[in-house]
């Protein structure tokens, strides 16, 4: 418990993490994507974007000085993430494609970073057996927020007729 009480930022930031990237990804892109020039091949580009840069963006952090250390870093790169849904909306009612294939590739740079910047800053300072406690916490949480994020991606769907 007391673990779990000094690394409770690290538990906050990867719940939100994944709630943010699970309530837009992939159930948006499916759903409010609407026609563009790709055809039936847009959410698959889209999705490609995605989880190309985030596999590239986990790998970022092992340069030493683009990996963000701070504990309040962190903290506000992850909370401006939020914007994100404020971006997706108007991009989805108002943009065209190319503006959502650029903000679906931020959206997963940033989840791949972000991610492995808190599972490796995190465990600092603890030493073996803490280390591993504090790694399921870290394990707990997230999955707590892959299960929030994707009941949250139904909140897209009010509104469009489909319940």
């Amino acid at each position: 418990m007391q673990i779990f009480k000094q690394s409770i930022d690290f538990c906050l930031d990867l719940f939100l993490i994944y709630v943010l990237t699970l309530s837009i990804f992939p159930g948006f892109i499916f759903e409010n994507t609407g026609k563009h020039q790709l055809g039936s091949w847009y959410p698959l580009v889209l999705i490609a974007m995605y989880n190309v840069l985030d596999l590239i963006s986990r790998y970022i952090p092992l340069i030493k000085c683009l990996k963000i250390e701070s504990r309040k870093g962190l903290l506000i790169a992850i909370l401006s993430r939020f914007l994100f849904v404020p971006a997706y909306y108007f991009t989805g009612k108002y943009a065209d494609q190319g503006w959502m294939i650029l903000l679906t590739s931020i959206l997963g740079l940033t989840n791949g970073y972000l991610t492995v910047c808190v599972m490796t800053v995190a465990p600092k300072g603890y030493n073996g057996p803490e280390q591993n406690a504090l790694g399921n916490i870290l394990v707990l949480c997230l999955l707590g927020g892959i299960f929030a994020g994707v009941c949250l991606d139904w909140l897209w769907l009010i509104g469009k007729g489909t319940f």
